[in-house]
């Protein structure tokens, strides 16, 4: 039972850093990113091809700037296209980073996979303590990242993300770089994706291309969606709240007679999406609003200041 309770908490930490990500290239930016799956398999076979020669630290390092500057590198060829585009951009990106991974056998092992990828620690983990160590280390990544995020919420930079979100012409006229700000956003995001995908990998020691399906990026949107677009706190909540339902909802079948395992993935999708369509229809700001910054809070009265 507490094997089963760390692999669930592990999944969750692996959810919100994916949400996490997407949070801050859709919820603040503004940014359609339909390619998370992509992202997410890209860092986790960086991580699982380097750290053997490298050390896992700096496999989950390269894991990170390969997925920040492919994402980069999209978000510039779309410049000249309307915003929706990038979206479909992302979508083209996942399947060929797919197909890419199934055909290339001799990097990535093709449809076997990659199997025997160093945890980190490894080397000093006393025996049986390895879920341990990498819950641990999850969970400091989850802390690290989702303070990295809060203070860049809360930086003018952030501000400034949110401005060239809500109106990108206002923005521009008042000497927002709104391209520059675009692009630092989805490299940023990208690269919280490959730190979600490296922690895959070192949580699973083994991967293949059927672990990356699209559904990676529905549990994404579903999060932010359910959480907040635009608050941390609330997509943390959010993906937490996604992935419980998901594993708590493995035991209806022990409930509900006659349910195959087809029908049993089915309900549980389905009762994630009513939950999402009751929560948007009660809760159309999700489980925690983004918060709001006033004119006060920037510049408040001369009787406070005194």
């Amino acid at each position: 039972m507490i094997s089963y309770l760390v692999t669930v908490v592990i999944l969750v930490a692996i959810a919100a850093l994916v949400g996490l990500a997407l949070n801050l290239q859709w919820g603040l930016a503004g940014l359609v990113n339909f390619g998370v799956a992509g992202f997410v398999a890209l860092g986790a076979y960086t991580l699982a091809i380097s750290a053997p020669h490298m050390g896992w630290l700096a496999g989950l390092a390269l894991a990170a700037a390969v997925c920040a500057g492919l994402s980069m590198l999209l978000s510039l060829l779309t410049i000249r296209l309307e915003e929706n585009y990038l979206a479909i951009v992302t979508i083209g990106f996942a399947e060929i980073v797919r197909i890419l991974l199934l055909n290339i056998g001799d990097l990535t092992g093709g449809a076997l996979g990659i199997a025997d990828i160093p945890r980190p620690f490894a080397g000093i983990t006393p025996a049986g303590w390895g879920d341990a160590v990498i819950l641990a280390f999850a969970l400091g990544l989850v802390v690290i990242v989702f303070a990295f995020s809060e203070a860049l919420v809360r930086s003018p930079f952030g501000r400034a993300l949110r401005a060239v979100r809500d109106d990108a012409t206002a923005a521009a006229a008042l000497g927002k770089p709104v391209l520059a700000l675009r692009v630092r956003a989805f490299a940023i995001g990208g690269a919280i994706m490959g730190l979600a995908g490296a922690l895959h990998a070192f949580f699973l020691t083994y991967i293949d291309p059927s672990q990356f399906t699209p559904i990676i990026t529905a549990y994404a949107f579903m999060a932010v969606i359910a959480g907040g677009r635009g608050s941390n706190l609330g997509l943390v909540l959010g993906a937490g709240s996604i992935m419980l339902i998901l594993e708590a909802t493995r035991f209806l079948k022990d409930v509900i007679p006659g349910v195959d395992g087809v029908q049993l993935s089915a309900l549980r999708l389905g009762m994630i999406g009513v939950g999402i369509v009751l929560l948007l229809i009660l809760r159309p700001e999700g489980l925690v609003s983004e918060p709001k910054r006033r004119f006060a809070d920037f510049f408040p009265p001369e009787s406070e200041k005194a």
